[in-house]
Order: C-alpha cells, then structure tokens, then sequence
C-alpha cells in the first residue's frame, strides 16, 4: 500500500469544493459541523425518516409485488410511481428535491434495463455496476495514496490535502476508506452471484439488507473515526509525522 508523500500539492478549488460537498452529502458534514455524534445527527445524515423510505419503499414494493404476481412491468410500475410520488410530495412542501430525484432517476433507469432485456434481475444490474465502481475507485485510491474519503473529508474540513502530513489522520483515513472498501466488496460477493444465478427475489431482498441496514452503523463508526482523527475540529493540522515516515 503506497503512503506517498506528504506533500500540500491538491485538486484545484473546483474540485476540492466538489469533494467537499460529496462529503456532506454522505453524511460527513455531521462532524465538519461539530455537531455531536448522536442517533438524531445519524438519522439527519441519512436524511431523516423521509430518507429512509424514500430509500426502501420503491425496492419494497417491487420485491413484494414481483414475488406474489412474477409481473415485471407490474412490480416496476409501482416501484417507479412510488419513486416519483416521493419527488412529487417534495416539490409540494418545498423541500429539497435532489435526493428524491437521484433515487427517481435510479429507478427508471433500472426498470427501463429490466423491461428492455425482459430479465427481472437486470433492476439491479445498476446498482451491482455502482458498488464495483465505487469499491474500486475507492480501492485504488487507497493503493497509491491518496485515500478518496481522506481528500474529500480534508476539503471539508478546509485542511485540503494538509492532513497527509499527520502520520496518525493519514493512516486514520486509510483505514476509513478501506471499510468502505469492504462494504462494497461484502455487496458485490453476496449479490452478484444471486444476480447471475437469476434469483430476483433474494437478490432484491439482500440488496435491501445490505443497503441503510449496513450503511447506517457504517457512517456512524465512519462519524467516530474522523472526529477522533481530527480532535480539534476544522482547519486543524499537525505537522512533522507524514505519511512517508516522518517524525
């Protein structure tokens, strides 16, 4: 695993705000914030109840109706109207509507591969094809030194990419961005062969289980790592212990 210099060479402003903000959106701006790390900040970061069943329901519904009717273009249906009745209620109490619309776009463009192919299974063939982009990116970020989430958390924090000449963040981040690593790699070795093996229903029942289930408790260690690594909160820096080996 490659430790790299310690060096402040960074992302121009554009892509380090872009970091940033991907940061915040995952949850991170919880401990940027310097809120405590509590169920409620947790439930906030996920985007609150309504995150949640905007982030089930849809997958519910279409496990359920596909298991009792084997309908596909009836179970994608309603998996998809649901979807875009939770766009529809944001726009009507003018909330933010770019989570809903994400998850809306994500599930039409899954149903639409799934009725083109005629294969129930291809629904989820996206959300396989994310968990190996991200794990690898993530993987390999990690293996020349330059950890993603350690990037992305530095800019949020407006340390930019200070934090490699701490030893300890260094490492910290490492760590980080290989349990995320992990959770993709766990998806893609349980799912994937369901997927291949053509088994809708236990497919789209583990991808619910291995979805909020395992990605809340992740955040919430993810939460504990980064506010033990960065003590002092935003812009704070230690100098002399980079990852190259410096003391």
């Amino acid at each position: 695993m490659a430790d790299g210099p310690a060096r402040e060479d960074a992302p121009d402003e554009a892509v380090g705000a872009a970091l940033a903000a991907a940061a915040r959106r995952a949850g991170f701006g919880t401990v940027a914030d310097g809120a405590p790390v509590t169920g409620r900040t947790v439930l906030d970061s996920i985007g609150g109840v309504r995150g949640i069943l905007e982030a089930l329901v849809p997958g519910v519904l279409f496990v359920l109706l596909f298991s009792i009717t084997s309908s596909l273009p009836l179970a994608l249906g309603v998996s998809a109207g649901m979807a875009a009745v939770f766009v529809l209620l944001r726009v009507l109490q003018r909330s933010p509507v770019s989570p809903a619309v994400g998850g809306l776009v994500a599930t039409l463009a899954s149903a639409g591969l799934a009725l083109f192919t005629g294969r129930a299974e291809d629904n989820f063939v996206l959300g396989l094809l994310t968990n190996a982009v991200y794990g690898g990116g993530l993987l390999v970020s990690v293996l020349v030194g330059w950890p993603l989430l350690g990037v992305a958390i530095g800019f949020l924090y407006g340390e930019g990419t200070a934090w490699r000449g701490s030893r300890r963040k260094f490492r910290a981040m490492q760590g980080l961005t290989l349990m995320w690593v992990a959770l993709f790699a766990l998806r893609l070795a349980v799912q994937a062969p369901l997927y291949f093996s053509g088994q809708t229903e236990l497919l789209g029942t583990f991808k619910l289980i291995m979805g909020l289930p395992l990605f809340a408790p992740l955040l919430v260690l993810s939460l504990l790592i980064v506010r033990a690594a960065f003590p002092a909160g935003p812009g704070s820096r230690e100098v002399g212990a980079g990852p190259a080996g410096q003391s």
